[in-house]
């Protein structure tokens, strides 16, 4: 892809996400327009990872990308574990820096090759408005409903919301993550994503799928291997302890079902099981 038509292509990207995120549309528009954004730069890569395949170039650079995850209500925690979850998803792995403060911001640092991390740095924020709107309305209906169960105090309401949204964002990390994964790897073995010029020789077809294949196994060893030179002596973050079951399935469902232009739900294939004792 040329420089100019991969100017194109971003800008198309960053119009649609403009449109997603534009509060005149509705819940279902602006998945939509997410959708066809992460579908774009989903297939961007896949296409340049075949063409330096073909022309036997060396493998694209391995960098880093700094991305800034609010801390706000004392959610951070979950907020990195699914947006590094999502990053995983894209063959890259995750530091976090700051994660030891209830409410400040902390930094997630995700290492990955510059085509993985450009998509990343598109749709990551995108991907994060749709998560906290969805956490935050189906939070809000959760506490309305309990409310017309029982009478609960104000601190019993305030904590119970706090844990079901905690685990509604990283559930619906999780559920996003998975699609994402299950994406890429049909991506990888359809025969160039259908851009082969006409009159192309089956067999032809079949080595470029293959070579696109060997080339993103690749960019994961080589994201590995950069990562722990650049962080040797990494500590695991704590796991979060807090859990909610309903929060867990609600935000699961949710990322299931956002329009991510990636045809298949996380019901289909691979390991779509709900984790974390749901």
């Amino acid at each position: 892809m040329s420089t100019e038509a991969r100017q194109k292509m971003i800008e198309r990207v960053r119009g649609l996400l403009r449109m997603a995120e534009d509060p005149a549309v509705t819940d279902a528009e602006s998945q939509a327009f997410t959708a066809k954004a992460a579908e774009l730069m989903t297939r961007h890569a896949i296409a340049e990872a075949e063409a330096r395949a073909e022309r036997g170039e060396l493998p694209e650079s391995v960098t880093r990308l700094d991305f800034p995850v609010s801390g706000v209500g004392g959610h951070g925690k979950a907020r990195v574990k699914a947006l590094a979850g999502i990053a995983a998803a894209y063959g890259c792995q995750s530091a976090v820096r700051g994660n030891t403060s209830a409410n400040t911001e902390r930094t997630l640092i995700i290492v990955g090759t510059a085509s993985a991390l450009d998509a990343l740095r598109v749709l990551l924020p995108s991907i994060t408005m749709q998560m906290e709107a969805s956490a935050r309305f189906t939070a809000r209906e959760h506490i309305a409903n309990l409310r017309e169960l029982r009478n609960y105090d104000r601190s019993t309401l305030a904590t119970e919301r706090s844990r079901f949204y905690r685990s509604f964002v990283r559930a619906y990390g999780y559920a996003v993550a998975e699609r994402i994964k299950e994406f890429r790897a049909r991506l990888s073995e359809e025969p160039e994503n259908g851009r082969e010029e006409a009159g192309t020789e089956s067999g032809e077809q079949a080595a470029s799928s293959r070579g696109a294949e060997v080339v993103l196994r690749t960019d994961v060893d080589r994201v590995r291997e950069d990562f722990q030179r650049r962080f040797p002596q990494l500590k695991p973050t704590r796991p979060e302890r807090t859990h909610h079951r309903a929060g867990y399935r609600a935000g699961y469902a949710r990322g299931r079902r956002a329009q991510l232009g990636i045809g298949t739900p996380v019901s289909q294939g691979g390991n779509s099981a709900l984790s974390e004792r749901e």
